[in-house]
């Protein structure tokens, strides 16, 4: 091979670096503007791709969980990618932004209300901001403090949100604390509690991580149907229970403002 061969593979080779992030950066542009997904062919159209590029690229993001494939083939965002763009939008105007929602709740209830989100790599829940009762006796949390997922509110909340692969992975490998009397351990225990939260679009705890303590979630959706966040109601349990059909619809209505206000996408249902 000669010099000038040498120089043109050595360019050729420096050259495909660049060009694959330009790729992934379109890639994941037309599908930020497209909250119904994408097909192949319709990534390959918006962003200048030939699909012989395409399809690695796709696989490649897809097994890094940046992208995924809903029931029709079609590609979404990711839900590493939707963490690691909340982590950025969280940090700049996502708490402000719903904080006077949390105000609200709070003055409605006349309880502790709390945004969560999850920490994806660690399976674990981050509270984000947070407006506490008024009452003497209420409950609280420190923000930025870390929680388990299968004895916290938010937690049940984030693993009914989970594919079926990944919830069946997490009861596999991460262990599960028995906090109190009331914390649910077991595979199928779970399971059953999950699908309730499937089925009803509410978590509930009581007594399950801090005796005499119980919670409310409700999902905050992405721009994707993603749940992007958690809306959380916490207090004593006796009070908690004396006024549950009320919370349980104010934190429902608290939460889709929520996800009103961030460009997010309810689902057609009421499950989450």
């Amino acid at each position: 091979m000669d010099n000038a061969s040498r120089m043109n593979t050595a360019a050729s080779s420096s050259d495909k670096g660049p060009r694959s992030i330009e790729r992934i950066m379109a890639i994941l542009e037309a599908l930020t503007n497209a909250s119904a997904g994408l097909t192949l062919s319709e990534i390959a159209k918006s962003a200048t791709i030939p699909k012989s590029s395409l399809v690695g690229l796709l696989g490649g993001l897809t097994d890094q969980k940046c992208l995924k494939r809903d029931n029709t083939g079609r590609y979404i965002l990711g839900p590493r990618f939707l963490a690691l763009a909340m982590r950025v939008v969280t940090n700049q105007e996502f708490v402000p932004l719903l904080h006077p929602i949390l105000v609200n709740l709070v003055q409605e209830t006349g309880e502790t209300a709390i945004i969560a989100s999850l920490v994806h790599d660690e399976y674990l829940v981050t509270f984000l901001d947070k407006v506490e009762s008024p009452n003497s006796i209420r409950y609280t949390v420190t923000l930025g403090e870390r929680r388990e997922l299968h004895c916290t509110v938010a937690g049940k909340l984030f693993l009914a949100g989970f594919q079926p692969e990944q919830f069946e992975s997490y009861l596999a490998n991460c262990p599960r604390k028995r906090f109190t009397e009331q914390t649910l351990t077991g595979k199928t225990e779970l399971r059953t509690a999950i699908s309730a939260i499937r089925r009803e679009g509410i978590a509930r705890t009581h007594d399950e991580r801090l005796s005499g303590a119980s919670g409310l979630a409700a999902p905050i959706y992405s721009a994707s149907g993603e749940v992007l966040a958690a809306m959380m109601l916490a207090g004593p349990t006796e009070r908690m229970r004396k006024n549950k059909e009320k919370n349980e619809a104010l934190v429902i209505r608290a939460a889709q403002e929520a996800t009103r206000l961030l460009g997010g996408k309810l689902p057609d249902s009421d499950t989450v």
